[in-house]
């Protein structure tokens, strides 16, 4: 989600303060949750070189169909894939298209699925035959951040730690933090309360309650922080033509900690290399 849409998402829908969900909505969460990451495991097996996007965009689309959900990106806001894949310097929001994978790309894959109205969201990073040490490197590093951020989560902290988590880390292995776009609450609502920065913004601080579902989503570059985004309204790009690298969870804030909704029932939330070569 951009900043531009934190105060205006889902047409005003979105509501004032971070709803606080009960049991029916974990369990929601939970299905949602486990479907997306089901359809994530086989999206990131079926990348491979040669294979295009707008392929795995409709094996995303059937597969939703398939277990009766609904890709949420699809005409929202007019865009018109059930996927976004965004590659090696695109940040996200990157457009399935017939471009074949090239070996040594990295893609990430972003999937949102509506199961019984509730939203599963998650992205994570696939490497396309052999990636160069570095493009490995930034991903690991992705990752790390994530968990980080996942793991600062507890009812009594705030939104701050999980941005302080992630910034930390990400500057301390020389890498930046994007600016652009963050994480955001969602539940029956695809973008809600509260909004997740994934950096320390003093003037923007969110108590963290139990019951609240939102999405940690870190965009980290191995170059600036700077993006920009292209002239089809969607696809956002280093300016400095960097790679750039990003994980995604659905976590609820629970009485004593969290729970993670989106994780992957085979273990593929890291991207597993298939070799390595020389940057």
């Amino acid at each position: 989600m951009s900043r531009e849409e934190q105060a205006v998402a889902e047409g005003g829908r979105r509501a004032p303060e971070p709803p606080i969900h009960g049991p029916e909505g974990f369990e929601g969460m939970r299905r949602a949750g486990r479907l997306t990451a089901e359809a994530l495991d086989l999206l990131v097996e079926a990348a491979q070189p040669g294979v295009t996007t707008e392929h795995l965009d409709k094996l995303a689309f059937e597969f939703g169909m398939d277990h009766g959900a609904y890709p949420a990106s699809l005409f929202y806001r007019g865009y018109r894939k059930s996927i976004c894949t965004s590659i090696n310097h695109v940040v996200c929001h990157g457009i399935p298209n017939d471009k074949p994978l090239r070996e040594g790309d990295i893609v990430n894959l972003d999937c949102c699925l509506i199961l019984d109205g509730w939203h599963g969201d998650s992205s994570r990073m696939a490497y396309i035959g052999e990636v160069p040490r570095k493009a490995q490197r930034l991903c690991e590093i992705t990752y790390e951040a994530l968990m980080r951020g996942i793991r600062a989560v507890r009812p009594g902290g705030s939104t701050n730690d999980i941005g302080r988590a992630i910034q930390s880390y990400a500057e301390s292995e020389r890498c930046s933090v994007v600016r652009d776009f963050c994480g955001h609450g969602l539940g029956r609502v695809y973008h809600d309360a509260p909004t997740i920065l994934h950096y320390v913004e003093p003037s923007y601080d969110v108590p963290l309650k139990a019951g609240q579902f939102f999405t940690i989503e870190p965009m980290i570059n191995l170059g600036r922080p700077a993006v920009k985004v292209l002239s089809d309204g969607w696809t956002a790009v280093t300016r400095d033509r960097s790679l750039s690298a990003q994980f995604e969870h659905t976590v609820a804030v629970t009485e004593d900690g969290y729970e993670i909704f989106t994780l992957s029932p085979k273990g593929l939330d890291q991207p597993k290399p298939h070799g390595t070569e020389a940057d």
